[in-house]
């Protein structure tokens, strides 16, 4: 099992910046790719970034990219996502999310969820 708990997300003005963190907790973290997700009201979950257990590789949807930074640090078990250049349409709940081993973009390949963390973006 795996716990995962976000923190970090707030109301900020367009073009602002956030960072959100993970905090995972139970087996080896480092045994799990990590991803965030997010879900827009009325919308479905969509993947927005992921990392791979070193954290060497990451992976990023074209609508984040360059504005997003994923990172994680092993030694403490946290995953975190730097968001600058935030835009109305960042708007959503973010989620961390683990899948054992190698990332990928599809929400229903990854084992655990975190509960996720509000990020509203005004305009």
């Amino acid at each position: 099992q795996v716990q995962l708990v976000e923190s970090g997300g707030g109301l900020v003005q367009a073009g602002g910046s956030l960072r959100l963190s993970c905090a995972a907790s139970g087996r080896a973290f480092s045994d799990y790719a990590m991803g965030w997700f997010r879900q827009a009201p009325g919308k479905e979950r969509e993947f927005v970034t992921a990392i791979s257990r070193s954290g060497v590789t990451t992976y990023y949807t074209d609508s984040v990219k360059g504005r997003f930074t994923i990172s994680r640090d092993n030694a403490r078990n946290t995953v975190a996502l730097q968001m600058n250049s935030l835009k109305p349409e960042d708007t959503a709940v973010y989620y961390c999310a683990a899948r054992r081993l190698i990332y990928t973009t599809r929400s229903n390949d990854y084992d655990y969820w975190g509960q996720g963390t509000q990020v509203t973006v005004s305009s």
